[in-house]
Formats: C-alpha cells, structure tokens, sequence
C-alpha cells in the first residue's frame, strides 16, 4: 500500500528487500507497506516469492538485501510480545502429530493471556473438528481447519495466512471466509491471505498485491483495480468499423463482432467511444481470476518485447 493516510497506523514496512537463495532470487528490491484494518489479498503463481515475503514480515526469512519492520520492530529481532500480535497459518504448517486436536488446542492456548474460549467453542462447532482424534490421523482438511483456528484462537492483530483454504471443501471455505470477514469487523485487525482460489479471497479483500517473479506488480485498493479492467463486446459492427479503443489487452474477432479487453480508469468514456459506433455494446467488469491474468499475460508479453 503506498502513501498511507496519516490517520492510518504501519504495521508491516518492506524497503528495498532483496532475497536470495543461491543463484536464485526470491525476493527482487520489493517496497510495501501495510496499514492497519484491512484484508490484504496477495496473489501470484507458484514461486513467485509470496511465501518468502510472508515469511520475511514474520522475521522467518532475513533478507540479503534492504529492511523489513513489523510493528515498528526488526522482523528479524521480534520478541514474544510483538510475536503474541501475530497469528500464522499456512499449507505446510507443522502439528504435534501425537497430540489429540482437544490437547493440541489447550497446549497453544496455554501461551496466550488473550485466547478466546467462545471464538474456540463456536469455531469447532461450525467446523465440525473432532476433538479426541490424534492429530496424526486427521484428514488434511481438518488438519487446516485446526491450524486456521490455532492462528485465530488469541485474536491476533496481524493475521498471515498463506493458501488457508486449499485443503477445504467449497462449504468449509465459504464457512471459513465468513469468519475472515467477523473476524476483521475490529478496525484494528489486519489480514494477509494468499490463495490459487481467486473467486473465494474476491469476496472479502479491499486491497490487491499481484507478484510475479519476485517482484511486485500491483500494490492497490481492490475497488480501484476492478474499475481499470474492463470487457466489451460490440456486435452489429460492419466491415469498415474502426475500433477507436485505447489500451487493449485481448481482441477476439468475428465477422459483425468483436470482444475485447481494455485498461482503462474512465468507464464514462469507454462509453462514450462504445456509443460513438453506432452498433450493440455490452460492457463489464471483470472478476479478479480474469483480472489477474490480464496483467500476468500483459507483463510477460512486455518482457518479450522488450528481450
């Protein structure tokens, strides 16, 4: 997020951050910061560096290059009170594999002053986790049901959760994006999510940050970024028609007919060019998976030209 408004409070600050792993470069001189209240979703293919970045803003990962702070903290150096602000769950989270779910729970919650026993009841409830299995033998669905509720149990103020979702049925992921949206009605509650399942984290993100190869493309508010993709189709078109648009992206065409892909932050003259043709004209708005791909498709077709 980039200029923040004064009366909005940085908790996650990335300068310049660099991060190798041999001759591989994770992270390429990424700038980004967080302010307080919002649901973050991070988005990128696999290996783009959306892991490492979160591992960075949680002090897993120490950069090569360049600083990361969190909560006004070196993330490298956080201490368990910065630590107790911070809830972390991710596709490969480790379990105490010998534990029973119902020992698992009272073991973590035992860390924690803050930890909310009604939030566990109600969450168990409406998850149907099964409390006297050996965690070992939990499927994996219910194994990432337990270690969403680990990270959420003490009410964190900075939630990461990294393809929180991948092992759920769609009912539980609805049921789980329901609760990320409860859960961030506290204005000071901050989420970051990654996940592959763009039509489920389009429900509840207000700010977007598209990765591709270690870099960041997109740092922006969601609204702003579905109001600069848009689709048009136009038909009733005749032989001779110019298409007057700028910024195309995609254009398929058939005769009488065209569907196109634009960029574009002013709807009324997207209009206003689409009325000038005198012929049928639908436009609409993309959804993010659609949008996602635009600018992944548009970015590597600019690396090839510029090759």
């Amino acid at each position: 997020m980039k200029n923040p408004d004064n009366n909005e409070s940085t908790i996650i600050s990335l300068n310049g951050v660099k991060k190798t792993f041999g001759k591989t470069t994770a992270l390429d001189n990424v700038d980004l910061t967080v302010t307080r209240g919002h649901i973050v979703g991070l988005l990128g293919a696999n290996g783009c560096g959306k892991s490492t970045l979160m591992r960075h803003i949680i002090g897993l990962y120490l950069p090569t290059a360049g600083s990361c702070t969190t909560f006004d903290c070196d993330a490298g150096k956080l201490g368990p009170q910065q630590l107790a602000r911070i809830g972390y769950a991710h596709q490969e989270g480790q379990l105490l594999e010998w534990m029973t779910t119902r020992q698992h729970i009272d073991y973590v919650a035992a860390y924690y002053d803050n930890w909310n026993t009604d939030l566990q009841e109600r969450y168990m409830e409406r998850f149907d986790i099964d409390l006297k299995s050996r965690v070992g033998k939990l499927s994996p669905g219910q194994r990432q049901k337990l270690a969403i509720l680990l990270a959420i149990g003490h009410q964190p103020e900075l939630l990461i959760l990294d393809e929180p979702a991948s092992g759920l049925d769609p009912l539980a992921r609805s049921e789980f994006f329901d609760l990320l949206l409860e859960f961030v009605q506290d204005p000071a509650r901050t989420i970051i999510i990654s996940s592959h399942i763009l039509s489920d984290i389009e429900k509840v993100i207000d700010h977007t940050i598209i990765m591709d190869k270690g870099k960041i493309l997109i740092d922006t508010p969601f609204d702003e970024l579905r109001e600069s993709y848009w689709r048009v189709r136009l038909t009733g078109l005749t032989q001779e028609t110019q298409l007057p648009f700028d910024n195309i992206l995609t254009a398929q065409y058939e005769p009488g007919q065209a569907l196109l892909t634009l960029q574009t932050t002013d709807h009324t003259i997207l209009k206003q060019t689409a009325e000038s043709l005198n012929c049928q004209y639908e436009i609409t708005p993309l959804s993010l998976e659609e949008i996602y791909k635009a600018i992944i498709n548009n970015q590597n077709n600019h690396l090839q030209e510029t090759a």
